[in-house]
């Protein structure tokens, strides 16, 4: 049986490599290697370890199916893959023909797609009887929103104006209107701009019934309802600005893709936390592999009556704290924090107190450096970047109103009348923090998690994120390593 014979080589690999030591390896092997041959829906929360450890348990039965797989993978998933766990493979004599881009291949293979490529190649009818497998769950709804985006950059507008003379000066007017509304908006927190269905409004218009729409502009016009919304990038300083247009939701956007094709979809969240119920599972089987109760309680330092981070007093607070924090320490410190103008204010305020050792989003810090970066980058970025010896959370995951995708959903929970606090951001942000802290999980020495956010000891929903952290244990006192 295809179980079977994925235990085997796993172990044969497994056997011939030093470190293996991810706990759970053989098991997820045998289970995917069930999936693929039962062409069944498969969840796999994976609580322990990280997606380097586990990835080749996941690979390896695919790589020895027949059947037709889609390997859906972001961008640097693909990078790794092609780098790492297929070389690794293709050394111990696994190899299958791999498939790329969105034309389809005219026989069975692993065909890797990025979730853009899926999108498209879904949308055209091209996906056939490819079953899908993907390392990503967690993150797999905001993947697949990015790869729904409609995306109109400066060029295309002088597209649209030279494929339609008898409206170029409309356009012009148009997009004129447009810039002067951005790009006199003072600069906030966020890098998106909200634009209005009222603002687009007069552009649907001027397009709708045409049918020769050059590039995304077609697409633009189809996605017209309420289930999608639209932002602005701009770049003030050369006076330009992408538009973007995105569903609510995207995976009921797609549902329908899971019909009549198996799916494993792995990841690193909690099984109550990712909701993957929109894309149309059938019956899903769910094996949750790692036991939070095994681990290492983690160290917490989150002292009571700190301020709220929209208080006059935080920022104040956050750079003393980090100083006490970072003082003594040999390792490398992580400072997470999303507001943008506090987060470049904090690195350079660090900078002038601990000098070089201090950087911004960087992936090869110096050994006892401090990287101050935003929850997204560490989320992506953490694998490249040696163990943290702490993790200082300046601000909670909870995403901003100010951000144009999460003021649009929250607005249409609103409207239906749902408590949309916590049924949506408070779940979000307990999946992130759980995600973030996960690679300090099971390391010695322990590293330690500090929160500076007062919110989490002063609401009541402060009790739900520390129930997402568990195990942890109250660090009272900092000690210099």
């Amino acid at each position: 049986m295809q179980e079977a014979q994925a235990h085997h080589k796993l172990k044969q690999l497994l056997g011939s490599r030093a470190g293996s030591g991810w706990p759970h390896g053989l098991t997820l092997t045998r289970l995917v290697a069930r999936s693929l041959r039962r062409s069944d829906h498969s969840l796999f929360p994976i609580r322990e370890g990280q997606r380097s450890e586990w990835m080749l348990s996941l690979l390896l039965p695919a790589v020895l199916s027949e059947a037709p797989i889609a390997l859906v993978a972001s961008e640097p998933l693909q990078r790794r893959l092609l780098q790492h766990e297929l070389p690794l493979l293709r050394s111990a004599g696994l190899v299958r023909p791999l498939w790329q881009g969105t034309t389809t291949p005219a026989s069975p293979c692993l065909w890797m797609l990025s979730p853009g490529d899926l999108v498209q190649v879904w949308q055209s009818n091209q996906l056939g009887e490819h079953q899908l497998l993907c390392a990503e769950a967690e993150q797999l709804e905001e993947l697949l929103g990015d790869g729904q985006a409609v995306r109109i950059e400066p060029e295309h507008w002088d597209q649209l104006s030279a494929s339609q003379p008898p409206l170029r000066e409309a356009l012009v007017q148009l997009h004129e209107r447009l810039s002067r509304q951005l790009l006199n908006r003072p600069l906030t927190r966020q890098p998106k701009l909200a634009i209005s269905r009222e603002q687009e409004a007069p552009l649907r218009l001027l397009l709708q019934g045409r049918t020769d729409l050059p590039g995304p502009w077609q697409r633009w016009l189809d996605c017209g309802d309420q289930s999608w919304t639209s932002w602005a990038i701009p770049d003030a300083g050369q006076l330009r600005w992408s538009l973007v247009r995105q569903p609510l939701q995207p995976l009921q956007s797609l549902h329908g893709v899971l019909e009549q094709r198996g799916a494993v979809l792995a990841g690193s969240w909690a099984p109550e936390g990712v909701r993957l119920d929109a894309l149309g599972l059938d019956d899903p089987v769910v094996i949750s592999l790692g036991d939070a109760q095994r681990e290492e309680a983690l160290p917490l330092f989150a002292p009571r009556q700190q301020p709220f981070p929209n208080s006059a007093e935080y920022a104040g607070h956050l750079l003393d704290q980090c100083r006490r924090l970072v003082l003594g320490q040999g390792g490398l410190s992580i400072v997470v924090i999303d507001d943008n103008p506090l987060r470049q204010w904090l690195t350079s305020a660090l900078a002038a107190e601990f000098g070089r050792r201090v950087d911004h989003e960087q992936t090869a810090p110096e050994s006892n450096g401090v990287v101050v970066c935003r929850w997204q980058w560490w989320l992506q970025n953490h694998e490249q970047l040696p163990v943290p010896c702490q993790l200082v959370v300046g601000s909670l995951p909870i995403a901003s109103l100010e951000d144009p995708l999460t003021a649009a959903r929250v607005e249409a929970l609103r409207r239906a009348g749902r408590d949309w606090f916590r049924e949506w951001l408070l779940p979000d942000a307990c999946d992130r923090l759980q995600r973030s802290v996960a690679p300090l999980r099971g390391q010695q020495p322990q590293p330690r998690l500090a929160i500076l956010d007062g919110r989490l000891r002063s609401r009541s929903w402060g009790q739900q994120l520390l129930s997402a952290l568990e195990p942890w244990e109250r660090l009272e006192q900092l000690r210099p390593d």
